[in-house]
């Protein structure tokens, strides 16, 4: 019996140590590509807005208004000419993509410059349609710092120019941050299984004329 406590032990601390060196390397090595405000951000094609809960009634959750805000300063601010919303329209009473939309032109984004990704399901899943379905070489993501890293990896592993902005106005709660331990484990799995998404379909590349929505 000491022996299996010994063994458990210590297979317990290999899995939190690599738990921890894959965290903190995603962590470091997406950092230099990291913009805390909107003017130092650099200039590109688009920037993605990662999708995130709605309430029932259409209004959107915090994080994901904070996300949303800071691509329209982007968009503001001529570092984009378009924004791209990715999210979770699994069913038709679950949709983060048009809420989103609905935001943006009572903010006075011009509807032609919006883009909806309504298949993005997860964080790999929203990058991997960003390049294959629409087209992106060059992007802007933004979402918060506890979120950004892995992001960034997943864009820069599939071979996306990505930088990430923070939008951190708002303190999320800790299971956020406890999910994120153990995402970041599942991104570096499918980028090395080269996982591809469930539902990709024809391309749609973005264009100035837009795309229906």
């Amino acid at each position: 019996m000491k022996r299996f406590f010994v063994f458990l032990l210590k297979t317990c601390g290999i899995i939190l140590g690599a738990v921890v060196i894959v965290n903190v390397s995603i962590v470091l090595g997406s950092a230099p590509y990291i913009y805390e405000t909107v003017e130092e951000a650099p200039e590109a094609d688009l920037v993605l807005v990662l999708g995130a809960a709605v309430y029932s009634n259409g209004n959107l959750t915090p994080l994901f208004k904070d996300r949303v805000d800071t691509a329209i300063a982007l968009y503001n601010a001529k570092k984009v000419k378009d924004i791209l919303v990715s999210g979770d329209n699994g069913t038709l009473e679950h949709n983060e993509v048009n809420p989103a939309r609905v935001y943006l032109l009572k903010q006075g984004i011009p509807d032609k410059d919006i883009f909806l990704d309504h298949a993005g399901f997860d964080t790999y899943s929203t990058l991997y349609r960003a390049r294959d379905v629409f087209g992106v070489k060059s992007v802007l993501i933004t979402t918060q710092s506890f979120h950004l890293s892995r992001a960034l990896f997943i864009a820069r592993m599939l071979g996306l120019h990505a930088y990430g902005v923070a939008a951190d106005n708002h303190v999320p709660l800790l299971k956020n941050y406890v999910r994120e331990l153990f995402a970041d484990e599942k991104a570096v799995f499918d980028v090395i299984v080269h996982r591809v998404p469930k539902y990709l379909g024809e391309p749609i590349p973005i264009t100035p004329e837009g795309q229906p929505h």
